[in-house]
């Protein structure tokens, strides 16, 4: 009776769009745990205390996604753009 209340049509896009936003987190929280270098989760790596380490932290804020874009403008459509501001058009 309960599930006939929730579980309507109209609700799966809601349902849809918090499971994408929890799954984006949870991919967020497994990449810091797993690759950041200052995240430090046995107790061996724990005791090691502060390391000067630059290239492993350059190589984890300069990721792929991020080299990526990195000459791409910041344009969502920039087909759309230039025909709406260009005036020669």
């Amino acid at each position: 009776m309960a599930a006939n209340r929730w579980l309507k049509p109209e609700v799966y896009p809601l349902i849809a769009s918090v499971g994408v936003a929890v799954g984006i987190c949870g991919m967020q929280l497994v990449r810091n745990i797993t690759t950041n270098p200052e995240v430090r989760v046995t107790k061996q790596n724990r005791t090691a205390g502060i390391l000067e380490n630059f290239a492993e932290g350059e190589k984890y804020s300069q990721h792929s996604l991020r080299k990526y874009v990195r000459g791409k403008q910041p344009q969502i459509m920039p087909s759309v753009n230039n025909f709406f501001s260009d005036p020669s058009n």
